[in-house]
């Protein structure tokens, strides 16, 4: 057997150092305190992560449209924009077939009210009085208006920002928009067992600023986004395409009531965006304002008339056919002294009226563009105001948790809706285009309250 090689003084003093290391460790108990950091810091599994929250008990996860390979391109590039998925208690695949059958049903013709004596006329998209007997008291439809319990909704969502009617005469149909980025569809009239007609669509990753529903497709839904983006939901393909992005932000949209293929959505920097779907491309951009659009309507007569309103403290109508892409020059400029929340024509297109956080409402005469009326009406919540169902009326939510009825021709609130049901001031409104007296109003704490008369 081979002599035991002598150890060296420096492997000794190795081993001896090994030794009194590990003493060390285990009197300062090291290694137990490492594995419970490791524990600490490591992601633990969610308990009950897949079951339904108190607060938002009635939706459940489901499967979405589809999400198209361009808009999951187009989400992957721009790093910013999520893919939409649905969330909702009534089947997706439902309000995919009310939608299209929708839009199989003609919703032009001629729309009789007795209550209110007016008679009015659907052609390419234009609604238009044909016929109105004057009204011996408006004050009488506005106290038959009633908000009922069950139409005085709380959801469990950030703030609505958007309400529109779905404009047909078979559904009573609300679309909303919310600061969390959700698309809400609330079928008035739904069965409890489809879900009590709640459809909910999560489109963006930030504020929902616009939607828009054209009156000869309803099967196309365009949403935007406070972050820059535009989508399009389309029934018929199954899919929620990422339309448009910008870096700016997209603070408005909207389409003229003859064409459907064409949209209009307002820029952060007073930037107005004419998208084509035919094309799927920018027509035009030209700059209307110093600061961020806030909202787009157009003239029924004459749809080639536009108004927009601006945080820059203006409201300006436009004639589409005459605008000077390099210097555009408007109709007529509303001045006020601060923000202009909205520009919206009366159903007739006769008047314009503007909301101003300055705490003043203007009715422009559109046919005498130097006739201009100011109401005084406490707004500094920002609230939006709009037409009813003629060109006799604005409804405008007052400090008070109420809406205030402004008379056009008597320039003063005539009029207040109230209810005990109604704890939140609304500060957007809708009026359903087939059905006076029917009102929406949702507010930014996710309350949706709906008047109807008895």
């Amino acid at each position: 057997m081979a002599p035991a090689k002598k150890m060296t003084d420096y492997e000794r003093k190795r081993l001896d150092n090994i030794r009194r290391n590990g003493e060390m460790m285990a009197a300062l108990s090291i290694q137990a305190k490492l594995s419970h950091l490791s524990a600490a810091i490591k992601p633990k599994r969610r308990v009950g992560h897949n079951k339904k929250s108190k607060t938002d008990s009635s939706l459940i996860v489901r499967k979405s449209l589809r999400v198209s390979s361009n808009q999951i391109a187009k989400t992957r590039s721009t790093n910013k924009q999520e893919p939409s998925f649905y969330r909702g208690s009534g089947s997706d695949q439902s309000l995919r077939h009310t939608l299209l059958s929708l839009d199989k049903e003609s919703q032009v013709g001629v729309l009789v009210n007795e209550g209110l004596d007016v008679k009015m006329e659907q052609s390419d998209g234009i609604l238009s009085v044909i016929e109105k007997k004057e009204v011996e008291s408006c004050v009488d439809l506005f106290s038959s208006m009633n908000l009922r319990k069950e139409n005085a909704v709380k959801f469990y969502l950030p703030s609505i920002s958007v309400v529109k009617f779905l404009p047909c005469n078979d559904v009573r149909m609300i679309v909303t928009g919310n600061k969390g980025g959700n698309v809400v569809f609330w079928n008035v009239d739904g069965k409890v067992e489809e879900g009590n007609g709640l459809y909910l669509y999560r489109h963006h990753s930030g504020p929902v600023s616009g939607i828009s529903v054209h009156q000869s497709c309803l099967s196309k839904i365009y949403s935007s986004c406070d972050y820059g983006f535009v989508r399009l939901m389309d029934a018929e393909k199954e899919v929620c395409d990422l339309v448009y992005t910008n870096a700016e932000g997209v603070f408005s949209v909207s389409q003229q009531p003859d064409n459907m293929n064409v949209l209009y959505f307002g820029g952060g920097h007073g930037k107005l965006s004419i998208w084509d779907e035919r094309t799927r491309k920018l027509s035009s951009q030209w700059n209307l304002h110093e600061n961020r659009i806030n909202t787009i309507d157009f003239n029924s007569q004459n749809p080639n008339i536009m108004a927009t309103s601006s945080t820059d403290g203006t409201a300006c109508l436009w004639d589409l056919r005459n605008i000077r892409p390099d210097n555009p020059q408007s109709l007529k400029t509303i001045s006020h002294q601060r923000v202009v929340h909205s520009a919206y024509f009366s159903p007739s297109g006769s008047y314009l009226a503007t909301t101003s956080a300055d705490d003043t409402v203007a009715i422009l005469n559109s046919a005498n563009l130097d006739e201009t009326s100011r109401i005084y009406h406490m707004n500094k919540m920002g609230v939006r105001g709009i037409w009813g169902w003629d060109d006799s009326s604005i409804f405008i939510g007052n400090v008070e948790v109420g809406v205030d009825v402004i008379s056009c021709s008597q320039r003063t609130v005539i009029s207040t809706l109230k209810s005990r049901y109604m704890t939140v001031t609304p500060c957007t409104f809708d009026a359903h285009p087939y059905y006076v007296g029917m009102l929406a109003g949702a507010t930014r704490w996710g309350h949706l309250y709906i008047w109807a008369p008895n």
